[in-house]
C-alpha cells in the first residue's frame, strides 16, 4: 500500500506523540524545573511523560487504523495498537514507580530515553520488514543500554551496563548476519515475501544458519538460556526501575516480534500436516527445523532459571532468573504457531510485564530504606508496610502461577494453545508436563521471598516504613490489575483473539 507522508504521519501519530513528549520534558527539565528540588523535577516531568503515553493511547482508541504501510515496514492493525497500548500502559507505570527515585539528577534525559525506548518497541511490532525489525531493536536497545547504567553513584549500574551492551553488541551481529542471509535466499525483507520464496526450498543449508543466528538474537532480546548471562547482572545492577522497564515492555515486544518472524517467515510449505521449516518438537516425532531448536531453548531456560533462582540471596537476582524461567514457558507459546497462541502469548506477556514492574516497584520502596534487595531487607515487612507487602504477595504468588491471578491464567492459555497445537498425539504434552513441574519448584523461592515479609521477625530496632501515598497508589492499582486480569482475563483475551481474526492471522 502506498501512502503519502501526511497518511504516514497519521498512522505513526502514537509514536509521534510520544517522540515529542519525550522532547516536551527533557526541554522543560532544563529549562523551567531545573532550579527545582530533584523530587518536584521528577513529579512535574513525569506528569508530562504519563500524559504523552495517556494521549498516546487515547488517540489509538479513537482513531483506530488499519493499513500496510511501505511493504511492511509499518503495519497498523487492531493486533499491533492492542500491542502498543499494553506498552505505553507498562511505560506509564514504570515512570510512576520511578518518581520517589533518588539515584539521578538528570531526570529530564531519563524519562526521555525511557520514552524514546518505548517508540522503538512500538516500530518494532508494527513491523514485518526485517529492514525495519532491526532498526527499532537497536533503537530500543540503545535506549536501554543506557538507562541500566544510570545511576553514575553506583560502580554495578556500569558494570550492568557494560555487559548488557557488550552483549546486545554481539547478539545484534549475529541477528544482522542471520537477517542477510534471509534476505540472501529470497531476495525479500518483508516477511511474507520471504514466506512465499522459501515455501518450496526446504531446509537449505544456509536457511538452518540463518534460523539458528535469528533465534540466538532474540533469544538475547527475551534472556533465554543460553544467551542470559547478561540478565541477572544487568537487573541487579541498573537502576530498579530501569530494571523494570527492561524486565517488561521489552520482554513484551520482544516476544511479539519474535513469534511474528517465525509464524510469517519461517513456516514453509506442510507435509503430513508439519511445516517444512518450522519441523516438529513432538516426543519421539522429531523433524528438523526451527520448533526443535526454541524446544532445547525453552527446556534450558525453564531448568536453569528455576532451579538457580532457589539459590539467589539478592530479590532482583531472583526476579532476574525467575524472568529466564518465564521466557521458556512463553517460548512454548511461539512453538504453538497459531492465531490462539499468539493470543496467549501476549496475554502471558503483558501479565508478567505488569506483574515484575509491580514487584520491582516494592523491591525499590525496600531498596530506598535498607540500601540493599537482600532477602534479609524484606524481614517483616508486613509489620512496617502492610499495604506494600499485600502488593508484593500478590505479585509473587501471580509469578507463581496461583488461581485466580493473572498469572495462573498465563500459562494456562499458553499450555492449552501448545496442546491444541500437538493434537491429535498431543506431541508438545512433553513440554507442557516440564513446565508445570517446574511451575512447583518456582513456588519454593517465590514463598521464601513471602516467609521473609510475613513470617520473619523484624530486625531490632526497625522502624515504620514511610511509604510515599503516590507509591502505595500506584503499586495498588498494579495489584488491582493484575487481580482483574486474573478474575475476568477475557478482557485482554477476547480483546486480542478479536484483534487476531481482523489481522488475518
Amino acid at each position: 500500500m502506498n501512502v503519502s507522508y501526511l497518511e504516514l504521519l497519521k498512522l505513526a501519530a502514537p509514536e509521534t506523540i510520544v517522540v515529542l513528549t519525550a522532547l516536551a520534558a527533557l526541554v522543560v527539565d532544563l529549562t523551567s524545573t531545573r532550579d527545582l528540588e530533584a523530587r518536584f523535577r521528577f513529579i512535574i516531568n513525569g506528569m508530562i511523560a504519563c500524559a504523552g503515553c495517556v494521549a498516546a493511547i487515547v488517540w489509538m482508541l479513537v482513531m483506530p487504523a488499519h493499513a500496510n504501510a511501505l511493504e511492511g515496514m509499518f503495519v497498523v492493525d487492531p493486533l499491533t495498537q492492542v500491542v502498543k497500548i499494553a506498552l505505553l500502559g507498562l511505560t506509564l507505570f514504570t515512570v510512576l514507580i520511578s518518581m520517589d527515585s533518588t539515584f539521578t539528577e538528570h531526570i529530564g534525559e531519563y524519562l526521555a530515553l525511557i520514552l524514546l525506548a518505548a517508540v522503538g518497541m512500538m516500530f518494532l511490532v508494527s513491523a514485518e520488514d526485517i529492514l525495519m525489525i532491526f532498526i527499532s531493536l537497536e533503537l530500543t536497545s540503545l535506549s536501554l543500554y543506557i538507562l541500566a547504567a544510570f545511576n553514575k553513584r553506583d560502580v554495578n549500574s556500569a558494570e550492568a551496563a557494560l555487559k548488557y551492551f557488550l552483549f546486545g553488541g554481539m547478539a545484534a551481529a549475529f541477528t544482522l548476519f542471520g537477517l542477510s542471509l534471509l534476505y540472501g535466499l529470497s531476495g525479500a525483507t518483508n516477511l511474507g515475501q520471504i514466506a512465499a520464496a522459501l515455501e518450496d526450498k526446504g531446509l537449505d543449508p544456509l536457511l538452518i544458519v540463518a534460523m539458528v543466528m535469528i533465534v540466538l538474537g532474540f533469544g538475547f532480546k527475551v534472556a533465554a538460556v543460553p544467551f542470559h548471562l547478561w540478565a541477572p547482572d544487568a537487573y541487579q545492577g541498573a537502576p530498579t526501575p530501569s530494571a523494570a522497564f527492561i524486565a517488561s515492555g521489552s520482554k513484551v515486544a520482544s516476544f511479539f516480534i519474535f513469534a511474528k518472524v517465525m509464524m510469517i517467515g519461517f513456516t514453509g510449505g506442510e507435509t503430513n500436516g508439519v511445516h517444512e521449516i518450522a519441523g516438529s518438537a513432538a516426543w519421539q516425532q522429531f523433524v528438523s527445523g526451527w520448533t526443535p531448536v526454541v524446544a532445547v531453548v525453552a527446556v534450558l531456560s525453564m531448568l536453569l532459571g528455576n532451579l538457580v533462582a532457589i539459590v539467589q540471596s539478592s530479590v532482583k537476582r531472583l526476579i532476574a532468573y525467575s524472568a529466564i524461567a518465564h521466557a521458556g514457558y512463553m517460548l512454548i507459546g511461539v512453538m504453538a504457531h497459531s492465531g490462539e497462541a499468539v493470543a496467549s502469548l501476549v496475554y502471558y506477556a503483558v501479565t508478567y510485564g505488569l506483574t515484575t514492574i509491580g514487584a520491582f516497584g516494592v523491591v525499590a520502596v525496600v531498596e530506598a530504606r535498607s540500601k540493599d534487595d537482600q532477602l534479609a531487607s524484606f524481614a517483616g515487612l508486613s509489620r512496617r508496610a502492610p499495604v506494600v507487602s499485600l502488593c508484593m504477595m500478590i505479585f509473587m504468588l501471580s509469578l507463581a502461577g496461583i488461581p485466580p491471578l493473572a498469572g495462573f491464567f498465563g500459562k494456562f492459555y499458553v499450555f492449552a494453545a501448545a496442546l491444541k497445537t500437538g493434537a491429535p498425539n498431543l506431541g508438545l504434552l512433553w513440554l507442557v508436563i516440564l513446565a508445570i513441574a517446574m511451575s512447583a519448584v518456582s513456588f519454593y523461592y517465590y514463598l521464601q521471598v513471602l516467609k521473609q515479609i510475613y513470617v520473619a521477625d523484624m530486625p531490632a530496632g526497625a522502624e515504620e516504613l514511610r511509604v510515599p501515598v503516590l507509591g502505595q497508589v500506584v503499586l495498588g492499582l498494579i495489584a488491582v490489575g493484575v487481580i482483574l486480569l486474573g478474575c475476568a482475563p477475557n478482557l485482554l483475551v477476547g480483546v486480542l483473539q478479536a484483534s487476531i481474526k481482523a489481522a488475518g492471522l
